[in-house]
């Protein structure tokens, strides 16, 4: 037996990724807006999208600022990933709020990483699209690091870095199983 998923719900079925946190800044102003709705879209060159609703304050400093922060937070971040995800940044700074610390990028000159992250892609903007109530960022990756220790072979380590997964609503769950090579 099925049972039919609303339309309006239906993201619900494959929206499983991990759970980023994207930093942009623009005219001296940084935030961070939580996102759950990412997609790999070339490996050369390395372009990364992410879907930011139209109105957010992130959408405006993205396409100002061309270029933005994918940050990868672990579960010990979850209570300010969803504070994050809940308030807009448009009349108060996320950072000082959220007690998360700035930190510089490698590569991009305004927007900041967020250090107590587990890793990073520093990304220029290369182009956009507004589809819906969505624009979709393509990012072209310049610069990604992460913690040592925790993307071991070229993948991450998912018991250790237990990397936060959005169900839908407020259901989230953590990587938590070792890693198997078959």
């Amino acid at each position: 037996m099925r049972r039919e998923v609303p339309l309006a719900k239906v993201n619900r079925l494959i929206n499983s990724g991990n759970v980023i946190m994207v930093t942009s800044a623009y005219e001296n102003r940084a935030n961070i807006i939580t996102l759950a709705w990412h997609l790999p879209i070339s490996l050369k060159p390395p372009t990364i999208g992410i879907a930011v609703a139209c109105q957010h304050y992130s959408a405006e400093l993205i396409s100002k600022g061309k270029e933005f922060i994918i940050n990868i937070p672990s579960w010990s971040l979850l209570d300010k990933v969803i504070w994050c995800g809940k308030h807009s940044g448009r009349n108060l700074d996320k950072f000082k709020e959220a007690q998360l610390t700035q930190e510089p990028a490698v590569k991009l000159a305004k927007t900041p990483r967020i250090a107590e992250c587990l890793g990073s892609i520093e990304c220029v903007l290369s182009d956009y699209r507004e589809i819906g109530d969505h624009y979709i960022f393509f990012g072209e990756a310049v610069y990604a690091d992460a913690d040592e220790g925790m993307f071991v072979n070229d993948v991450w380590d998912a018991a250790r870095a237990e990397l936060i997964y959005h169900l839908g609503g407020d259901f989230f769950m953590k990587s938590s199983a070792p890693v198997e090579r078959r």
